[in-house]
């Protein structure tokens, strides 16, 4: 088995989180760190300001009787008032615990009572008011707290801050091994499970961070990705507020692009959908320029991409970028603002063409690997040290290890994560712990993978999400669902094919584009999933897209659906991942029909 050994330099040192919020907000105290859209405006708090509000609500906290040991829930979209609460309750020595607005009640109150929950933070009058509801329910939850109730109301965030300002409370610094937080994964089946996270688990991630990548205080994100998430809490939130940095924080998804040019960020922290759709999109504005401009944009991608690679692309090529940069790429980059430099991309594999092409666009893309359980990252791209299709090299303190005795192949096999980034364990779950928890804390992350020459890790899929066909082939579907989806006329789709003789695959079809393509040919859609001409184009669609495939791996039949997989109707995760087991819920009949 094939071992790595991260760095094991490290630069600025953090203890804690506690400890993290006060050098951070001492330091860079002036200097902007929230902005948020009001009005149509954007209001900045200052690193000062924000130390301000986490003592006050500290000592909000700290008057209801929260000290160590207690937990906190928080049930809220990104905003100030999350950060806040975040800080305020590390700071006395409880552990804080997010659950995601979109969530349904019945998870909230699982979770509220899984992890003995003694407060309950709510967004939205309406949160606020189910949460009530479920203190008859949940035997440890004493008080809720409403962000968006009036002073009046004892138990509103306004009130509490007034409360901590007359009476605060000094700040406790935790120890690396007490509990910072619990993040709760929805599982593959039954309930979610709490990882325990610790403030030595987190800070080992921004230490490195700060080692290997570190940021400029001029440098600015544009927060999307949900804080209550690992990815967006340690990569983005943490480690930026450690640097100095600022963040915008988006308010829906559908304003994200308009937010870009406003908000002007250097790092987008993005998953691959997000970085799929700007592939898609960028493509297909191109299909409506001229055909000099496409074919200089195209010819402008393929040498960038030779260069990035290190090949030499000669005279005549090097002038055709510097003429796509200066009249398509740059326009290209003033639509997320004009100053993105970096493109960070997490939580799944990102296809080597979207990376390749974003990279084109002028944006250095760095992926990096790790789940919830590494507090998240375990590996990344980072640089001098950066390889597009790869997930990076270990970071410091961190060792990856390839177990192939697991795939019986010998090149995939497991990956297997040892270090300081290692959770504490799930709550309450011993017997899943010792399934994923070797001896020596090394952590079996169930995903597939090899280390090449060069020391970068590969991602291949999840060792649970492969399958047997009946022929005694395996698949692993993720990858090449990711390949298929950057056809312009596939918004989403699934393949399936466990214990069956072939591959099938639920394909959403992309709306915009069939409407294009109907126009363009004259053709007539009514009902898309029944039309003859879609059927066609997304059959030739599939064999185009997925060429690359093996025999075997290719969906030798289809069936469309015109509802897309989204957060709303359970088909994804908050961080966008496709929820099989609730697809195939829902399609498994129109799925297996398609072997009869």
């Amino acid at each position: 088995a094939a071992e790595l050994r991260g760095l094991t330099t490290m630069a600025q040192q953090f203890e804690n989180l506690v400890d993290l919020c006060e050098k951070s907000c001492k330091k860079f105290k002036d200097r902007e760190l929230f902005g948020t859209k009001t009005d149509g405006a954007w209001k900045w708090n200052t690193y000062g300001e924000f130390e301000q509000l986490v003592s006050d609500f500290r000592g909000g906290l700290a008057s209801l009787g929260v000290g160590a040991g207690d937990k906190v829930g928080m049930i809220a979209n990104n905003r100030v008032e999350w950060a806040v609460a975040a800080y305020a309750t590390y700071g006395l020595g409880a552990a804080f615990v997010p659950m995601y607005e979109a969530q349904k009640a019945d998870e909230w109150r699982f979770i509220l009572d899984d992890c003995g929950a003694k407060v309950a933070i709510g967004a939205t009058p309406d949160i606020y008011k189910k949460l009530q509801g479920l203190k008859d329910q949940v035997p440890s939850l004493e008080h809720v707290i409403g962000l968006e109730e009036p002073e009046s109301d004892d138990h509103s965030y306004a009130a509490l801050l007034k409360k901590g300002a007359a009476s605060p409370k000094a700040a406790v610094h935790p120890k690396d091994g007490d509990t910072a937080g619990l993040i709760y994964t929805s599982g593959t089946t039954g309930n979610p499970k709490g990882v325990i996270l610790s403030h030595g688990n987190i800070c080992s991630n921004i230490n490195a961070i700060h080692a290997i990548f570190p940021f400029e205080t001029s440098d600015r994100s544009l927060s999307f990705l949900p804080w209550a998430h690992s990815f967006g809490q340690t990569c983005e939130l943490n480690a930026m507020l450690s640097m100095g940095c600022s963040l915008g924080i988006n308010d829906v998804v559908e304003n994200l692009v308009g937010n870009l040019s406003e908000v002007q960020p250097t790092i987008l922290f993005a998953v691959p959908r997000i970085f799929n759709r700007i592939y898609d999109g960028v493509n297909k504005q191109m299909t409506e320029k001229p055909g000099f401009i496409q074919s200089l944009f195209r010819n402008a991608v393929k040498n960038r991409t030779k260069r990035g690679r290190g090949e030499d692309v000669g005279v005549w090529a090097g002038m055709g970028i510097s003429v796509a940069d200066s009249i398509i790429f740059s326009k290209i980059r003033q639509k997320f603002g004009g100053r993105l430099k970096y493109a960070v991309s997490g939580s799944a594999a990102l296809s080597k063409e979207v990376a390749e092409f974003i990279d084109a666009l002028g944006i250095e893309v760095y992926e990096g690997y790790g789940l919830t359980e590494t507090s998240p990252i375990a590996t990344a791209n980072f640089p001098g040290n950066r390889k597009i299709g790869s997930v990076g090299k270990p970071i410091p303190h961190v060792t990856i290890t390839i177990d192939n005795a697991v795939t019986g192949d010998a090149k995939h096999g497991e990956i297997l994560i040892k270090g300081p980034n290692i959770m504490q364990g799930y709550h309450n779950r011993p017997e899943e712990n010792s399934a994923v928890m070797m001896e020596d804390r090394t952590f079996r992350s169930g995903d597939m993978g090899f280390v090449d020459e060069d020391g970068y890790l590969y991602i291949t899929g999840r060792i649970k999400e492969q399958y047997k066909l009946e022929n005694g082939k395996y698949v692993v579907p993720s990858p090449l669902e990711e390949e298929l989806k950057l056809s312009p006329f596939i918004a989403n789709v699934m393949i399936h094919g466990a214990n069956k003789p072939f591959n099938v695959a639920l394909v959403v079809p992309d709306p915009a584009s069939l409407e294009k393509w109907a126009t363009e040919t004259g053709k007539s859609l009514g009902d898309v999933t029944k039309s003859d001409d879609v059927k066609q184009l997304i059959q030739e669609e599939l064999k185009k897209y997925g060429k690359s495939f093996k025999g075997f791996e290719r969906p030798e039949k289809f069936v469309l659906t015109s509802e897309d997989f989204t957060t709303d109707n359970g088909m994804l995760t908050p961080t966008l991942k496709l929820k099989r087991r609730n697809v195939l819920q829902k399609y498994e009949g129109a799925l297996d029909a398609l072997y009869k």
